[in-house]
């Protein structure tokens, strides 16, 4: 009887362990390079020559859309966006992704918005599942050691 209630309690701990196992040791940008799905937006981070800021002190919140997310993008806009001459527009999308602080779910509320680093603002929706502008949150609550992530479906486009 011992035994299988430490093998249940053993197998329950092990699926309780988060998908991101070391992200408290790691910054946003090591966390989500880490991650595996988020290879577009590191590409874009390191050509927008952001990364020394997100691995700054912070805190800051990222709502990082996925490779999938990037590939929803009309054929040639993540290429387009990569070049040199780009960097202005890449960089007004990017930081459009980011809000400063530590802004977790639970802190969250239905048509909330928050300033974003770009200037911006994104509207907060919590009703049917949390929404950021038109992106779904798939992944909430990532924590690194510089602030936290939420994963998103989308990419968000700042205001033109």
């Amino acid at each position: 009887m011992f035994r299988r209630t430490f093998i249940a309690l053993a197998a329950t701990a092990a699926l309780a362990t988060p998908a991101f196992p070391a992200a408290h040791s790691m910054d946003i940008v090591d966390t989500a390079a880490d991650a595996g799905n988020f290879t577009t937006l590191v590409a874009a981070v390191e050509a927008a020559g952001l990364v020394e800021t997100l691995k700054g002190e912070g805190p800051f919140t990222v709502f990082a859309p996925t490779d999938e997310a990037f590939a929803k993008l009309p054929e040639g806009t993540v290429e387009d966006l990569l070049k040199p001459e780009n960097k202005d527009k890449l960089t007004a999308i990017l930081t459009y992704h980011v809000v400063p602080g530590k802004v977790m779910s639970g802190d969250l509320s239905d048509g909330m918005t928050a300033a974003t680093v770009e200037g911006g603002e994104v509207t907060i929706k919590t009703e049917g599942g949390v929404m950021v502008n038109d992106a779904s949150v798939t992944t909430a609550d990532i924590e690194a050691s510089n602030g936290v992530i939420h994963v998103i479906d989308t990419v968000l486009m700042p205001p033109m």
